[in-house]
C-alpha cells in the first residue's frame, strides 16, 4: 500500500470479505470467546473496507 500497489484495494477487498465470513461463522457458536471473534472481525473488516477506499 505504501508504494501505491494496483492490488492494494483488491487486497483489502478481500480481507474484509474474510474477516466477514470468519464473523458470521463465530456468530454462530454461543460462547463468549467466539462472540468476541466475531466483533473483532467486524471491526477488522470496517477497517479493511476504509483502507480500500
Amino acid at each position: 500500500m505504501s508504494m501505491d500497489s494496483q492490488f492494494a484495494k483488491q487486497f483489502c477487498n478481500l480481507c474484509a470479505n474474510i474477516c466477514d465470513a470468519c464473523a458470521q461463522e463465530c456468530d454462530r457458536h454461543n460462547v463468549d470467546h467466539c462472540k468476541r471473534c466475531a466483533q473483532a472481525c467486524r471491526s477488522c473488516a470496517e477497517e479493511c473496507r476504509r483502507m480500500a477506499r
